[in-house]
């Protein structure tokens, strides 16, 4: 998971990398065309940046917060069947020793032999149960994300922003952040609305 995050921030780090070296390539050619053609609109406002940030909207937006909830509900589950399943072989085991000398060798073999099977039985389930789970998280994290962009994409057809940036406390590449460009509430709201009234 660590390896995961940290090829995502790398990530991230590159794609604003760009977009702000597309912001300021986009400004000389935007100075180059106010210099030459009349476009009072676009040159007067220049280029409109705002930011969101990620770790208000993950603990803000109903939708994500019932889907995180979810997702620990799953795991801690995982961990609870997990110990539970320890513990029986644990008293198992124990039940067994009480036998004391009346145990044979083959008894002893046959039982050993018994324990290393179940135990490498729950550590398979619960293998697969984790990656299950974490596939899960990713696809819920994709269906997210698509949800924020298609909403992102509405919001500024009136807003008309040129960049709409991401910060929160694990990737926060944006050096100066100017708060009155901050709309993050209103992206809050807008998720809230429009996802309870569509139920999803």
């Amino acid at each position: 998971m660590k390896q995961f995050s940290t090829i995502l921030n790398i990530v991230l780090l590159i794609a604003v990398s760009v977009l702000f070296y597309l912001h300021f390539a986009g400004n000389k050619k935007n100075v180059a065309q106010c210099n030459t053609i009349a476009r009072k609109d676009s040159c007067a406002a220049g280029q409109q940046i705002a930011y969101v940030e990620l770790d208000s909207i993950n603990n803000n937006v109903t939708y994500i917060k019932q889907q995180k909830k979810e997702l620990e509900a799953e795991q801690k589950q995982i961990a609870n069947e997990y110990e539970n399943a320890y513990h029986e072989m644990e008293a198992a085991k124990n039940n067994f020793l009480k036998r004391g000398n009346a145990i044979t060798q083959r008894e002893a073999e046959e039982f050993q032999n018994k324990l290393l099977q179940q135990q490498q039985q729950v550590e398979a389930t619960k293998q697969a149960k984790g990656q299950k789970l974490a596939e899960k998280g990713s696809r819920m994290m994709e269906e997210m994300q698509t949800k924020i962009k298609i909403f992102l994409n509405d919001y500024n057809k009136e807003k008309q922003y040129n960049y709409i940036l991401a910060t929160s406390s694990g990737f926060d590449y944006l050096f100066f952040k100017d708060s009155t460009k901050n709309i993050t509430s209103e992206i809050v709201k807008g998720l809230n609305d429009k996802m309870n009234k569509k139920g999803n």
